[in-house]
């Protein structure tokens, strides 16, 4: 703790008890705003795990598939299947608001279809294969969304950790404790005052009887 250097006067005394009051209403709202963002983050996290599985789930089915198809097709087939793609995609970022945290959202757009082969030469099994692959590719989105949501919560939390532990241990203290020590000095001046009146007094009193 430190005493902060002002003089030691009535006015000080009052300009930090005001002092004192907004630092803790400053705590406190920024505790419940740190409380309500680790609720928050915690369930992005939760949400980004679940998305994580799913998607380590998906490709690793879609990449059976893949298999299987590659192996029941001539490399030339499958080459000559894949090479002309016509499904178009565009990816839209905005942004929102969330307890004075900017969290992006991303909208995926689709257009075309992303299977353009005839049946000739391709099965079921590269059939399947596609549509995983394009399912497990919006779910990646929807995971990097979540994931960047969860590194911009995670930077307020931490910036908002900061003050709330800079105005617990360092500031309200500080103020506190010269609070305290401004009333001692007060309360030593208004002592000596009070002592030097009685002295001037006794001292009056004095020369009154001797006269």
């Amino acid at each position: 703790m430190a005493i902060l250097n002002v003089n030691p006067t009535r006015m000080a005394l009052l300009d930090l008890k005001r002092r004192v009051q907004s630092a803790e209403r400053g705590h406190k709202l920024l505790k419940d705003k740190q409380d309500g963002l680790m609720q928050a983050f915690m369930k992005i996290i939760r949400d980004a795990k679940r998305l994580r599985e799913d998607v380590e789930k998906m490709l690793g089915e879609a990449l059976k598939q893949f298999l299987i198809a590659s192996a029941w097709m001539r490399e030339a087939d499958l080459r000559n299947a894949l090479s002309s793609p016509e499904a178009k995609l565009s990816l839209t970022v905005k942004t929102k608001n969330v307890m004075s945290v900017r969290i992006p959202e991303f909208t995926l757009t689709k257009e075309g279809n992303v299977k353009t082969y005839g049946l000739a030469g391709t099965n079921t099994f590269l059939d399947e294969a596609i549509e995983a692959f394009d399912h497990a590719f919006e779910i990646l989105i929807q995971l990097a969304q979540i994931e960047k949501q969860a590194e911009a919560m995670a930077i307020e939390l931490e910036t908002t950790r900061r003050r709330v532990n800079a105005l617990e241990y360092k500031m309200i203290p500080d103020l506190k404790d010269t609070v305290k020590y401004i009333r001692l000095k007060l309360d030593e001046t208004e002592r000596a005052a009070i002592i030097g009146t009685m002295k001037v007094k006794a001292q009056i009193e004095a020369q009154a009887a001797a006269a």
